[in-house]
């Protein structure tokens, strides 16, 4: 099962007509005039098989939840995430392993400038 923001939606609120660009331009993170632009050349490169196409997509999709994303920073996660799930997770891997190499740092500086608290680790072991 998709999470709600790894799925295709219509996004009417940046709509012209039935939101079917700007939900791709959504999902794919490229700027909507660039997808309305190739849909309106392959109207003409398909003889007409987009509009069709297009019609389909706008009956079958559902529309966008209105707050699915809480700001832009975000939005631009998600799109990382279904443009490349491996790479978003080789970043979150690199960021936990940042986390863990300066909180191993400060529990270092603190036991080392704590000798009681040193004393008692030794003693525990």
């Amino acid at each position: 099962m998709n999470s709600p923001r790894t799925t295709l939606y219509r996004d009417k609120h940046n709509a012209k007509l039935m939101g079917v660009c700007s939900g791709i331009a959504d999902y794919t993170g490229i700027n909507v005039l660039w997808i309305r632009l190739a849909a309106f050349v392959s109207i003409f490169m398909t003889s007409g098989t987009t509009i069709f196409l297009y019609l389909l997509a706008g009956f079958f999709l559902n529309k966008k939840p209105p707050h699915l994303y809480r700001d832009e920073s975000e939005q631009k996660y998600w799109q990382g995430v279904r443009q490349s799930p491996r790479r978003t997770a080789r970043e979150i891997r690199a960021a936990f392993r940042d986390v863990d190499r300066r909180l191993a740092a400060v529990e270092a500086h603190y036991v080392s400038s704590n000798p009681r608290l040193t004393a008692e680790i030794e003693r525990l072991r």
